[in-house]
């Protein structure tokens, strides 16, 4: 169950249209590392987790990543509301305005529309926890990369900052979640078998040594 606040994690007040930047920042709504892949990721692995620990970790993280497509959202709504058709020609704009008009629609940077293929739930703790690290890390790069370019644009470089090092926060904790789901299991044997589905015995964990 979710109580949703109406009000951004983060004010965003963007007063000059700039739809080529919106076009950067569109990526991480719906392209390969944004937040549309991120919250589907974590709220579908959330199920297979053996413990509570890392069940919340998951629930929490995918919850806020809903928060962040918003924000993400809100950013590339008020850089292309109020644009003039020769704003949008000369920006490079125009083809993503044929489709959508000036509506939010999830694609990478490049013009690829968001797939579901982006994100994997293997159904298996350690191998869905070691890919939760690896993209907070690269949800972490790709923010990055906008600051910069927007780095002397104040009213969109601050959320972009916030949201940045909430990317850390979460890489922060799933690590502890993978810790918690290690601890759980044989330090040896962690690798030889999947705990949300297996039964490992000790005949066959002694002969996978």
């Amino acid at each position: 169950m979710w109580n949703y606040e109406k009000r951004l994690q983060y004010p965003i007040h963007i007063k000059t249209p700039n739809a080529k930047i919106a076009q950067y920042i569109m990526s991480q709504y719906g392209g390969p590392d944004g937040e549309i892949g991120a919250s589907m990721r974590y709220l579908s692995q959330r199920f297979a987790m053996p413990n509570r620990t890392a069940m919340g970790v998951l629930t929490d993280v995918g919850t806020e990543e809903l928060a962040h497509l918003e924000m993400v959202s809100t950013i590339v709504h008020q850089l292309t509301r109020n644009l003039s058709m020769e704003e949008i020609e000369k920006s490079g704009f125009g083809s993503y305005y044929i489709d959508h008009a000036v509506g939010i629609w999830p694609q990478a940077a490049g013009g690829i529309p968001f797939n579901a293929c982006e994100f994997q739930s293997k159904g298996d703790p350690i191998t869905d926890l070691h890919e939760d690290l690896a993209a907070e890390q690269k949800a972490r790069s790709t923010y990055d990369n906008i600051l910069r370019v927007v780095r002397d644009i104040p009213e969109i470089a601050d959320p972009i900052k916030f949201l940045r090092a909430r990317e850390i926060v979460h890489y922060q904790r799933f690590g502890e979640a993978l810790r918690s789901v290690q601890e759980q299991l044989d330090a040896k044997n962690f690798y030889a078998f999947n705990p949300s589905f297996d039964n490992p015995c000790k005949a066959s964990c002694q002969d996978s040594r």
